[in-house]
């Protein structure tokens, strides 16, 4: 895997901090290599800014994680892998966690609750932990910004899916904004919860009404 010939200054202290949060020294070359998997070209919204959105997040509400340390390695490997044509980029992300976990000589139990963390931002089940639950709100705050940052997040998606016919986008995005819409809550915690839960429910259903839904 291609590595940064250097690597971002302000993501350096926080992938420094989240090791030292796990008591390890990751591998030399592990962080210019997420780096270089945020940067592929594929990516449009699933991208260094929306890790470094998901970091921000991270280091003001790492005070609710039971485990901040793997929950901060969840975020750095979520969406470590993406393609959008494929079907198991959480998986696969999930598991080069555990693999990087392992060359720290971490595993076990920790790894276990990565790996669960990571797949939980398939976002198909309710969240099983409150670490879980930190992590699907911190992932999901796009949807809350305010309206431009939305729209911005909105047109980006669309553009990794370029290759799908506008129909038939516009019927299974709309599928997916609507499930959203439908929860009871879109946001688990109470810190994520009290800040966007109602600026996403504009943002969704401004979106869905441009959608024709």
């Amino acid at each position: 895997m291609s590595t940064l010939k250097t690597e971002p200054a302000d993501l350096l202290p926080l992938w420094q901090q989240t090791w030292a949060l796990l008591g390890a020294e990751p591998a030399a070359t592990e962080l210019g290599a997420v780096l270089a998997a945020w940067s592929e070209p594929q990516r449009h919204y699933h991208d260094l800014r929306h890790l470094r959105e998901c970091l921000g997040r991270w280091s003001a509400w790492q005070h609710l994680a039971e485990r901040p340390g793997e929950v901060a390695l969840a975020l750095w490997y979520h969406d470590a892998v993406y393609l959008p044509q494929a079907g198991d980029n959480e998986r696969q992300s999930a598991d080069w966690a555990v693999r990087a976990l392992g060359e720290a000589g971490l595993g076990g139990r920790a790894a276990e609750r990565v790996h669960a963390l990571i797949m939980a931002t398939c976002h198909d089940a309710p969240a099983a932990t409150p670490d879980e639950q930190l992590l699907i709100d911190i992932d999901l705050a796009v949807l809350g910004a305010p309206p431009a940052r939305f729209e911005v997040y909105d047109a980006d998606v669309r553009q990794e899916y370029a290759w799908v016919p506008d129909a038939l986008y516009r019927r299974k995005r709309a599928e997916v904004l609507q499930r959203f819409l439908q929860r009871p809550r879109i946001y688990a915690t109470e810190a994520a919860f009290n800040e966007l839960e109602a600026q996403a429910r504009r943002n969704l259903a401004a979106a869905l009404a441009a959608l024709g839904g």
